[in-house]
């Protein structure tokens, strides 16, 4: 997927997505590079800092474009509880936690595949995620995960 609306293949994040997505549904962007050269690899929005609920659906939605997840790692600052590993499609997936404030989920496919991913804050308005995503996905992006956040106003 690309950043820009106008892109075959990309749909808009809709008005008020929080609360046309269904319980249970990711709402992720991904830079689909075959280079790989931006700093992060996509962007995730979840509904709460509850990371039970919200890693499944990111990790069903990732396993469908991309293979089977092994591990996360979490920034252990943006959620309430995190456990030491989750169930997710009848898969055991090692969670990782560090308590380093950087704004991201680290996803590992097989042993060494690594997708870096700037998680939007549940609370963000639409206009400031839209916009964090954006930037996240761009090809040529440079920026840290906490810059994107604080360039797009996600971060007061």
């Amino acid at each position: 997927m690309g950043a820009g609306s106008d892109s075959p293949g990309v749909t808009p994040l809709p008005d008020a997505v929080h609360r046309v997505v269904k319980p249970g549904t990711a709402v992720v962007r991904l830079e689909m590079t075959a280079d790989r050269q931006g700093v992060l690899d996509g962007a995730w929005w979840p509904r709460s800092r509850d990371i039970a609920t919200e890693l499944p659906a990111l990790l069903t939605a990732l396993t469908g474009l991309l293979g089977p997840v092994t591990r996360v790692g979490l920034d252990a600052v943006a959620w309430d509880a995190l456990p030491t590993r989750l169930v997710v499609d009848g898969r055991v997936v090692r969670l990782d936690s560090f308590p380093v404030g950087d704004d991201t989920v680290l996803v590992t496919l097989g042993e060494a595949d690594h997708f870096s991913l700037l998680v939007v804050p549940p609370d963000t308005t639409l206009e400031a995620a839209r916009a964090a995503m954006a930037e996240a996905v761009r090809a040529d992006n440079l920026a840290q995960a906490a810059q994107i956040l604080i360039d797009t106003g996600t971060v007061m």
